[in-house]
């Protein structure tokens, strides 16, 4: 079986992003950006089989891991078969997927005698209406609503909304150093993030990236980093930060991030909570209108 698995580097965007627009699938992984963000921190390699489906490996905490294939749903479970053969014969190990997409586990109709399917619930995603986050219309939203018109109110005059380029890498580098160094913990995932989020600066060109900015007397205090899955008509918000002292700059660059650089999505899938506390109140506040759910699949 030829199957030539490789890291990713820039050279691969064009090669491997039609893969993730062939199915159906509402999570954070149907698109390249959030694959490349991670690649390093997850060890991800590829490989392309038959020029049908796209195959992800990751190595994570000592073990060899796969996605779902990237491929057309009708060729899913020919692919799977592929990758699990791949596992078995190849590497001498039964086939985990460590984070497997709902539309695909349905596709794949795998046999309960032959594969655990599990659901992992801290890695879900977060699903919301795009027009209720643009609106923040209702009593339940009214507070965030309320935060920003503080924001506004505290910074008037002094504050302006940008769509970020290439150009703008040095002034995100430096946020993204000022906003680490308030961070009391040393969680390894913040450090993987920011080494993924200057990896994509790095390649910002060849990747086409969605950004964009809120500046306070000419300095940079909040951006954010996107995609769109066309298929979804879906947004997704891969990176969002802001200076935490500043009341109503969070609430404030979420709403206008969907507004200017998304204004055709229906969905907007703002990723998981990662287990923690803290992340997943947050989240909650915005009240998600569902979740794109997620599953570990092991071979038996």
């Amino acid at each position: 079986m030829c199957l030539d698995f490789k890291p990713i580097s820039s050279e691969d965007i064009e090669t491997i992003s039609y893969y993730f627009t062939l199915r159906n699938n509402k999570t954070c992984d149907s698109v390249f950006l959030d694959v490349f963000l991670w690649k390093d921190f997850y060890n991800v390699k590829f490989a392309i089989w038959e020029n049908k489906a796209l195959f992800l490996t990751m190595f994570i905490d000592g073990k060899d891991y796969c996605s779902l294939p990237m491929c057309k749903e009708e060729d899913i479970k020919e692919a799977f078969d592929t990758l699990l053969k791949y596992f078995n014969k190849e590497l001498g190990k039964k086939l985990e997927v460590y984070l497997g997409d709902e539309e695909g586990v349905i596709a794949l109709e795998l046999d309960k005698n032959l594969f655990l399917v599990e659901e992992v619930e801290d890695a879900k995603d977060y699903l919301y209406y795009a027009e209720a986050l643009k609106t923040l219309s209702g009593k339940k939203l009214r507070k965030k609503k309320n935060h920003i018109n503080a924001f506004l109110r505290e910074n008037e005059g002094r504050f302006c909304y940008k769509p970020l380029c290439c150009q703008y890498t040095n002034d995100i580098l430096e946020f993204l150093k000022t906003w680490r160094d308030k961070k009391i913990d040393a969680e390894e995932h913040l450090d993987g993030e920011i080494n993924g989020i200057s990896d994509i600066l790095k390649n910002c060109e060849k990747l086409k990236i969605t950004m964009a900015g809120i500046f306070i007397d000419n300095k940079l205090e909040a951006f954010s980093i996107g995609s769109y899955n066309e298929r979804e008509k879906m947004a997704i918000i891969h990176i969002e930060k802001a200076n935490p002292d500043i009341r109503g700059l969070y609430p404030y660059i979420n709403q206008q991030f969907i507004i200017n650089a998304f204004p055709d999505a229906y969905l907007v899938n703002r990723e998981d909570d990662l287990g923690l506390e803290g992340l997943r109140k947050a989240k909650l506040s915005y009240e998600p209108m569902g979740y794109a759910r997620k599953y570990r699949i092991t071979q038996l």
